[in-house]
């Protein structure tokens, strides 16, 4: 009888030890699934943009946030250039109170103010002209301040020596500027952008410098420009359709230093070009840097905007889900 008893229990002992260590492997096997099922989400947005392609009459930018909500999205990027607000004038107190109240609108909509994507150049040859781009861009941080907006779309600017409508037929390719190369080039834009950088880390404003056309037209481009100045109130916006070759090359490139995304859509045929992007391969792209800030769409197709804008923020729904 002892002995029954002594093998009964050895018989639960190993069935429990068995149990034991088949729920500790089912835990750690969990554990792994959790890791990547708890990955940060990332978050959608709209870029004022969107709908309106610099051609009159503006969009207000409350009407935008209107719009943001009924998407569900949660941030709207705003396009300076878009504003009721003077571009090439000091801040005043008029131009506050706008700001103030762009800044209530979004908040009791559920709306964050996330960019304010602006212009600039600092590739010339002339001083002035520099020392003017830098106190323009300067102004643009404190309005993104008193928006409570965390970066700033900037550009590196370009030679202008064609047209707009003449770069995009030359797909971003223009000529330097007569009797200048393009290592001035480099170098006037990258003093530009360091004496934004005191103003930047004051109101805590990340400078988010665009593939966009001029010097950052490549990703080799930019990330020599990024690579110049060392600093954590500098990095990479990454807009999708900018690379027009070789475009998912040139974003895992540029996708280690991005602090910030633009979307590209063209339905109803892009205004100056179209290109047919894979969003999901591009969402495992920036999954493999860990990218976890916003994604906000720019609209640029010639569709309606309200039908273009619908479409295009439920296909970034399924390719980032």
């Amino acid at each position: 009888m002892k002995t029954k008893n002594a093998n009964k229990m050895n018989l639960t002992r190993r069935t429990f030890l068995a149990a034991s260590t088949c729920w500790g492997a089912s835990l750690v096997m969990g554990a792994g699934k959790e890791s990547s099922a708890t990955r940060k989400p990332i978050k959608l947005a709209v870029s004022s943009y969107s709908y309106w392609h610099f051609r009159s009459p503006k969009v207000p930018i409350e009407t935008v946030i209107d719009k943001a909500a009924a998407l569900q999205v949660g941030g709207v990027d705003i396009l300076h250039r878009q504003m009721e607000i003077p571009e090439k004038e000091p801040l005043d107190s008029a131009g506050r109170v706008y700001l103030r109240k762009l800044k209530r609108h979004a908040f009791v909509n559920g709306i964050d103010l996330i960019c304010l994507s602006t212009h600039q150049s600092f590739v010339s040859p002339k001083p002035e002209e520099v020392a003017q781009n830098v106190e323009h861009t300067k102004k643009c941080i404190e309005i993104a301040y008193e928006l409570g907006a965390p970066c700033i779309r900037i550009n590196t600017g370009r030679w202008n020596t064609v047209d707009f409508d003449t770069l995009m037929a030359n797909r971003g390719v223009e000529p330097i500027l007569a009797g200048h190369t393009e290592e001035e080039g480099f170098k006037w834009c990258i003093d530009g952008i360091q004496r934004c950088l005191a103003k930047a880390e004051e109101c805590g404003v990340i400078l988010a410098l665009e593939n966009h056309w001029g010097l950052a037209r490549t990703p080799q481009g930019l990330l020599r420009i990024l690579n110049a100045i060392p600093s954590s109130w500098l990095g990479a916006l990454m807009d999708t359709g900018n690379f027009l070759e070789n475009p998912y090359e040139g974003l895992k490139l540029i996708a280690p230093k991005t602090v910030f995304v633009q979307a590209k859509t063209y339905h109803g045929g892009g205004e100056w070009y179209t290109l047919e992007l894979d969003y999901k391969r591009i969402a495992k792209i920036l999954a493999e840097v860990n990218y976890a800030g916003y994604v906000s769409l720019e609209f640029e197709g010639k569709e309606s905007a309200d039908s273009g804008v619908s479409k295009s923020i439920a296909m970034l729904r399924n390719a980032f889900a």
